[in-house]
Parts: structure tokens; C-alpha cells; sequence
């Protein structure tokens, strides 16, 4: 899956993974696969942060999406037998919003990428290549680490002569271990599609497309089959790339309410639940109302007739 014009891609990320493998080598022992492990983590991490900005984007357009849907319906409606006419007319409420239809490929093809540099990477340490301005040292170190006793390098369908020669434990143990992460990858898989799927389903319950979501949410966990065919490392950077999604999504949606139609047909914006800082901050208890000030009544003296004032009596 190498390919020519993406080198200076499988350059870079070579390059990452032994700055990062050499900042943990300073405190953890090089060859070990708890150094292993958190340098494929930590590079999943900084790739994901990268393109964070994209994913945000497609939430926004997403949204933006959303709350044109009733708008959206009421095109279909009254174009609903001039196809072209209609699309016509979505496309430039959309643009016209600044909603992108596509705007949800953008992280998966930036992923793309990537995904094919780690691959390749971690490929050529499991065959001992020298490439990508790796080092000889760097690769056997590779190639000497395990995780559960499972070589890094290793695929579930390596043979036991190719197990052995990675240093790895029983074959057995090292397929299992395997099979393990990679039933991990297919479930993490499907929560990340469904969690997806569920909040789009709620926004949207007369959406065209449901029951083709519904079939994709269940299919996309056999995806992961292909994984047999991925080094150890490849599959534990697809587990964290699914765990990183998990958690990103529920803070956007938790923060980001679905927006509503109500029985007029208008959009309403829930306010956003408050994150994780707002529930842990100690709410102040109100002030006391403050009572206002007592009235001061003087007593005046009674305006006596003159007669009494002079103490005179009257004739």
C-alpha cells in the first residue's frame, strides 16, 4: 500500500515516532512494549489534535444543517417533480447559510493519510527495513517489543516460525492476544458509527437515509476483520484513533444539543449542557433577599385650638 508520492508523508511520521520514542526512552526502557504502546498513543493523540479543527468545522456544518432541514423540506415539497430545480434550490440555501453537505468527509479523508503513512511505517519495521530516515536501531527496537507477550510487528496471521523470530511467546498466546485487540477495534468501531448514526436518526427521524445509516452501523464492525491483516502496532493506533472519537463526540453533542422542530415547524436550539468544570464548580447559594428598611413615623403633636396654646378661657 506504499505509495511514491506520499514519502515525504511516511518521512514525517517516521520522524515523529522516534522523536517520541526517544523522549520515553529517556526514563522507560527502549525496547519495551509499554514504550512502544504509549508512543503509537501519543502519535494517534498528536495526529487527532491536528486536524481537531476539521472535525469541529464538520460539527458546525453539520448543525447548520440541521436547523435548515425544515427548509430543506419544504423545497422538496414544492419542487417534488423537477429534480433539478430542487437541488438547485438546496444547494443555494446552503451556500447561502454557509452549510457544507460534505463538510463530514473532511476528517476521514484527512485520516486517510495518515492512516496509510502509519501503516506503511509500521510495515517496515515489522519486515526490518531501514527506511524513511529511520534507524537500524530504532526498527529492532521495534521489533523487540511486545504487548502481552504479542510481538509489535506481528499479524494474527503470522506463522509461528515468523512469531519465534520476533522473540514473541507461544504462538497461541500471541494470536490471541490479537484476536483480542482486534474484537476491541470492532466494538469501538460500531460505538463510535452508532453514536454517530443515533444522534442523526434523533435530528432527522424522517431522513431518507435511515435505514441505509442502520445498515451501515451494523456493518461497520466487520471492517475490522481486515485488521488480522495489520501489525499489532497498526491496530492498537486504530483502537486509540476510535477512543479519541468516543470522547470527542460525546463532549461536542453533551455541549451541543440537537436542535428541535416544534409543532409550528420552527427550529429550537436547547441551551448547551454544562461541561464537566460547571458540574464539578460549587454553585454559590443565593443571597438572602434583603428586607427593606423599616418606615420612620414621627409623631407630630396634635395642633391644639388657640385658645389652649394661650391657656386663656373662653367668655
Amino acid at each position: 500500500m506504499e505509495l511514491s508520492w506520499l514519502n515525504w508523508l511516511y518521512t514525517a511520521v517516521a520522524h515523529v515516532i522516534t522523536w517520541i520514542h526517544q523522549g520515553y526512552s529517556s526514563f522507560l526502557s527502549p525496547d519495551s512494549g509499554l514504550t512502544w504502546a504509549l508512543t503509537i498513543i501519543t502519535l494517534t493523540v498528536l495526529m487527532r489534535l491536528l486536524i481537531f479543527p476539521l472535525f469541529l468545522k464538520q460539527m458546525r456544518s453539520s448543525r447548520k444543517m440541521q436547523e435548515l432541514a425544515p427548509k430543506v423540506q419544504e423545497l422538496r415539497k414544492r419542487y417534488k417533480n423537477d429534480k433539478q430545480r430542487m437541488n438547485q434550490e438546496v444547494m443555494a440555501l446552503y451556500q447561502g447559510a454557509g452549510a457544507n453537505p460534505l463538510g463530514g468527509c473532511l476528517p476521514i479523508v484527512a485520516q486517510f493519510p495518515i492512516f496509510i503513512s502509519m501503516f506503511t511505517v509500521l510495515r517496515a519495521m515489522a519486515d526490518g527495513h531501514t527506511k524513511f530516515g529511520m534507524t537500524k536501531e530504532l526498527v529492532d527496537s521495534a521489533r523487540a517489543a511486545h504487548i502481552f507477550g504479542a510481538p509489535l510487528p506481528a499479524t494474527f496471521w503470522s506463522s509461528a516460525e515468523q512469531i519465534q523470530a520476533l522473540g514473541g511467546a507461544h504462538p497461541i498466546q500471541t494470536k490471541v492476544v490479537l484476536a483480542l485487540f482486534v474484537a476491541v477495534s470492532s466494538l469501538t468501531t460500531f460505538l463510535t458509527v452508532r453514536q454517530s448514526v443515533t444522534r442523526s436518526m434523533a435530528q432527522m427521524p424522517d431522513n431518507p437515509m435511515a435505514q441505509q445509516q442502520k445498515i451501515l452501523m451494523y456493518i461497520s464492525p466487520l471492517f475490522a476483520i481486515f485488521s488480522l491483516n495489520f501489525p499489532l502496532g497498526l491496530i492498537l493506533y486504530w483502537v486509540t484513533t476510535n477512543l479519541w472519537t468516543l470522547g470527542q463526540q460525546h463532549w461536542f453533542y453533551s455541549r451541543h444539543p440537537s436542535p428541535t422542530v416544534d409543532a409550528k415547524g420552527n427550529v429550537v436550539t436547547p441551551e448547551p449542557k454544562p461541561g464537566l468544570l460547571g458540574k464539578v464548580k460549587k454553585t454559590e447559594p443565593p443571597a438572602p433577599p434583603v428586607e427593606p428598611a423599616p418606615k420612620v413615623i414621627r409623631q407630630q403633636p396634635t395642633r391644639q385650638p388657640r385658645s389652649k396654646r394661650t391657656g386663656s378661657k373662653k367668655s
